[in-house]
């Protein structure tokens, strides 16, 4: 029977917590059988949110797990406890597959076993992890990724995804269906984290030098707009204005101006029965078929998938 082991500690996230739970520490053998051997491992007890958990084993019986989950860490700004580092990186030496959820990544990390590798967590701390490892690959747009040895999840429900593709791959996709089904998820969700990524807007009000110009761009997105015009706009010359976009979102002009557009045709998606010849109009995409292409590139999936995940 395959041994997983969910790790537990003072200032973990009690979302991804329950999810593993709930997939792996549920008595499943009606539907799948033999399910898991699971423990919850910690030094107990462990409040975790407003929640208070009793452990049934220490941090050291990770070792013996086929399987650890390390749930999502909630004080990124905080080094994980040493003890918790130092019993993942046993586990996995031991042999264990060791997969994070959200930013339980950062314990990954900090347990040196995403030197290498690729990886990802919620994206709003793609940034950070990246930074502190710079030998780790990290991806913010997946919903999850798979080394092998090492996985990690993206933000919150894509705990779940992962939690679901453990299972696909110990009990096969049949008796994942059935376990996505009890839990009236889908088994396996198409695209990744750049369907929820919000793209930078400054602040109404804050004073800037582009301050007139960004709702005067967002009310004339269907326009075919370079970057000519927002300089003309602005009162700017081309690189005055590339050096306040960059300052200001992190991107450049045009860069700024797709990432308006796709948000805008996301909206759009989201909000109204529009075709997608309108949509694409609208948000001054131009065609159908520039529209797809690069909705698909940035967002990863058709704006039509998109549409039926989103839409009410």
């Amino acid at each position: 029977m395959h041994r997983v082991a969910l790790a537990v500690t003072e200032g973990m996230l009690h979302y991804e917590l329950s999810i593993a739970l709930e997939v792996f520490g549920a008595d499943l053998t009606h539907l799948v059988d033999p399910w898991y051997d699971f423990a919850l491992c910690g030094h107990g007890p462990v409040r975790v949110g407003h929640f208070r958990l009793e452990p049934d084993h220490g941090l050291d019986h990770l070792a013996r797990a086929d399987t650890v989950l390390v749930p999502g860490w909630a004080d990124t700004d905080l080094d994980p406890p040493a003890e918790l580092v130092d019993a993942v990186r046993a586990a996995h030496a031991a042999g264990a597959r060791v997969a994070s959820l959200c930013t339980g990544a950062f314990v990954l990390g900090a347990a040196g076993l995403l030197d290498g590798r690729r990886a990802t967590t919620h994206w709003a701390h793609t940034g950070e992890l990246a930074r502190r490892h710079p030998a780790a690959a990290i991806d913010p747009d997946v919903l999850y990724v798979d080394n092998g040895d090492v996985l990690t999840s993206a933000g919150k429900a894509a705990a779940m995804d992962l939690c679901l593709h453990l299972v696909r791959l110990d009990h096969g996709s049949a008796n994942a269906n059935k376990i996505a089904r009890r839990l009236v998820v889908p088994p396996h969700r198409d695209g990744g984290q750049a369907q929820f990524i919000a793209t930078p807007v400054p602040e109404p009000g804050r004073h800037h030098p582009l301050a007139e110009l960004f709702p005067w761009a967002l009310q004339h997105l269907d326009q075919p707009l370079t970057v000519e015009d927002l300089a003309r706009r602005a009162g700017l010359s081309s690189r005055h204005l590339a050096r306040h976009f960059k300052h200001l979102t992190g991107t450049t002009p045009l860069q700024w101006l797709h990432a308006q557009r796709i948000r805008r045709a996301q909206e759009l998606l989201e909000t109204t029965d529009d075709t997608i010849d309108t949509v694409a109009e609208t948000s001054g995409m131009g065609s159908a078929t520039t529209l797809r292409r690069h909705f698909h590139r940035t967002v990863g999936v058709p704006p039509d998938t998109y549409r039926r995940t989103f839409r009410p």
